[in-house]
């Protein structure tokens, strides 16, 4: 009986027969609509486990490089298979996938052989099965679509690809517009004082728009930094070939591949300096990771600070009031729950895992191959999509609706016996510390204690306890 989780019969629907296929190990029976051949349908029938092909950009980003490939193997003529007709053939199919059409044909799961030479496989044979319709003649997948290439430089160089894309298009105008809407708070509040807190305990006072532009800074620095790393991920191991020697790889092709990809794409790809290195190593998706993962550490404490000061309404801080999105519960009339600072605190959660398991695949490099590059697609894809998502759910559902009690702020911030810290310069660290002890036991405010001590003239103390001087920093006298 079909399996009715197999990947090909969900994206293909239900099948009408089959026909034969024949690879070095034998025949294989193939869906007989279907634009690929044997090596995919025993990579569909081996990998049977998440049910999740391999995600969309890196499809695009591998058609990008057979379409380029393609032509430049054919402008060289060393490569005799490809001619310019085919080379041509082979450039229009792959630009049909990278317009978003055929990807129901790359039904091989995620989980998968750790070279990806599956889907490097699926890929030439959907290829070669529509360039060949193109000509009117048989194309070969492995002889003129994958000329000039191994699986072990284009897998990885596709995932770096898609990475760097998803990074420029996706997570950095999204951390940017997270910070715009930061700055914008931060500017309308840079007069509201509040109670500044360490430990979760009282400090001296800040004001509102010091935090925020502070988180704003955090998420513009975490931007900056995965940002910085583009170079060395857009370093690209084709033309390594097999095992980085450019074994098959004519003169001047991978230079001229990269040339065309740079231009196609508008990232700023360039061929890798040392194909070794690139290739039997996938440090820069490492490193990539971990700066995705400080941004992810940035909004959990953004999101955590928001609704703690949102906390209440009426037995917590207050400062605050988070927009209501939703109910917040199935018992209690009228609660409302800070929903989106949950969500991007698991989210935060996610990718911290994701980096984890990126960390570990790119630890098994072993000589001239890293064999656990699917996940470690898989897997950083997956977090820069979901760090994008929650940067949008945060500036446009959380912090653009923003409601502040000003009020509230300030009384806090003036109750707060933290405030004693600008009475240190003249009355000393001890006698200060005694003034709190004292205050905090007779439930007098700081003020009324020092009066009461007559340590300092009501004047005196108007000025050294002004809360908004104290925001400005140095001493007040």
């Amino acid at each position: 009986m079909p399996d009715p989780n197999d990947p090909a019969r969900r994206s293909r629907g239900p099948r009408r027969g089959t026909r034969v296929e024949r690879d070095a190990l034998g025949e294989v029976r193939v869906p007989e609509d279907a634009r690929w051949g044997a090596s995919t349908q025993r990579a569909v029938q081996n990998f049977p486990v998440s049910g999740r092909p391999i995600d969309s950009r890196l499809i695009v980003a591998l058609a990008r490089i057979k379409g380029q490939a393609a032509s430049v193997n054919a402008a060289l003529r060393s490569v005799p298979a490809v001619d310019r007709a085919t080379g041509d053939a082979v450039a229009a199919a792959a630009g049909e996938i990278v317009a978003g059409r055929w990807h129901d044909q790359f039904p091989v799961d995620v989980f998968q052989t750790g070279s990806g030479t599956s889907s490097n496989m699926n890929m030439n044979e959907v290829l070669a099965s529509l360039a060949g319709e193109r000509l009117g003649a048989p194309v070969h997948p492995n002889d003129q679509v994958n000329a000039s290439q191994s699986s072990n430089d284009v897998f990885p160089s596709a995932i770096r690809m898609a990475v760097a894309g998803a990074l420029v298009e996706d997570l950095g105008p999204a951390a940017r517009a997270l910070a715009a809407q930061l700055r914008r708070q931060a500017r309308r509040h840079r007069g509201t004082v509040k109670a500044g807190r360490t430990h979760l305990m009282d400090a001296a006072p800040v004001t509102l728009g010091q935090e925020l532009a502070g988180y704003a800074t955090q998420v513009e620095q975490a931007t900056a930094r995965v940002e910085a790393g583009l170079p060395e991920l857009c370093a690209l191991p084709l033309g390594g070939t097999a095992v980085g020697t450019g074994l098959n790889a004519p003169p001047g092709f991978a230079r001229r591949v990269v040339a065309g990809l740079a231009a196609e794409t508008g990232l700023p790809l360039t061929e890798a300096a040392d194909h070794f290195a690139v290739q039997g190593a996938q440090d820069a998706l490492v490193a990539t990771s971990g700066q995705v993962r400080v941004l992810a550490v940035a909004l959990t404490r953004i999101a955590n600070d928001l609704r703690w000061m949102g906390s209440g309404p009426a037995t917590g801080l207050a400062e605050v009031r988070l927009p209501a999105l939703q109910p917040g519960s199935s018992i209690m009339p009228g609660k409302v729950n800070p929903v989106i600072c949950e969500v991007v605190a698991q989210v935060a959660v996610q990718v911290v895992g994701n980096d984890a398991a990126v960390a570990f695949a790119g630890s098994q490099g072993a000589f001239e191959l890293n064999v656990h590059l699917p996940v470690l697609a898989r897997n950083l894809l997956e977090s820069v999509d979901l760090l994008a998502a929650a940067c949008r759910l945060l500036a446009d559902l959380v912090v653009a609706g923003l409601e502040v009690d000003v009020e509230r702020c300030r009384r806090l911030a003036e109750s707060s016996p933290a405030i004693a810290t600008a009475l240190v310069p003249a009355l000393g660290y001890s006698v200060t510390a005694a003034v709190v002890h004292d205050a905090l036991a007779s439930g007098r405010t700081i003020r009324e204690e020092v009066l009461a001590r007559g340590l300092l003239g009501a004047d005196v103390l108007d000025r050294v306890l002004d809360v908004d001087a104290m925001t400005r920093g140095g001493v007040v006298s």
